[in-house]
């Protein structure tokens, strides 16, 4: 009796184990990354956000056209000054390859506050901020502060410029986000 139990166990985990390797429980679908090597050394990874075709959200209190629609923003003197919008985000082939977040945050003691997060299916999260004003003309700077799976142990930058669309007629604003991130290995563990 104990030994059919035993060769029953035995012979179920095998099973098991062919069905999982045959039909895997999770097949999550993955772009592929278009990551080009810097030459001062690391990598670059550049992605964009198409506005206003690509928010899903956006959220504050000074905003006339919530979206979505109807989207009723916490009237609390705690959110007074802070926006809140949510992206799909394009590779450089204008292939979406995952969501981001941007909260920007008028803080009295601190100042102006910007945090991007990036998730990429199958890949991981990165989450960096921001400085409070773009250098000139040039693009708005900031940390990578961490990450996880594929980009825990990658520290770096990001950089954000808006390029407007010139042939856009109208009030709507409209143009694209460039996000570009540079990589650099941080040791195991750091972000």
């Amino acid at each position: 009796m104990i030994r059919t139990f035993i060769a029953g166990f035995i012979l179920g985990l095998l099973a098991c184990g062919a069905g999982l390797y045959f039909v895997p429980a999770v097949d999550q679908y993955r772009e592929a990354s278009l990551i080009a090597v810097s030459p001062n050394g690391g990598t670059t990874e550049a992605f964009h956000i198409n506005v206003p075709i690509d928010r899903m959200m956006m959220g504050s209190a000074n905003v006339r056209e919530p979206v979505p629609p109807g989207l009723e923003w916490p009237d609390d003197a705690l959110f007074a000054g802070v926006t809140a919008e949510l992206f799909k985000v394009r590779n450089s082939k204008d292939a979406v390859v995952g969501v981001a977040s941007r909260v920007a945050a008028d803080d009295p003691d601190v100042g102006r506050v910007i945090e991007w997060v990036l998730h990429l299916p199958a890949r991981g999260s990165l989450f960096a901020t921001m400085q409070a004003a773009a250098a000139g003309e040039g693009p708005r700077r900031g940390t990578l502060k961490d990450g996880t799976r594929e980009f825990r142990t990658i520290g770096g930058e990001l950089t954000e410029r808006w390029v407007a669309d010139a042939s856009a007629a109208g009030e709507r604003l409209s143009g694209r986000i460039e996000l570009v991130t540079r990589y650099a290995s941080s040791p195991a563990g750091t972000p």
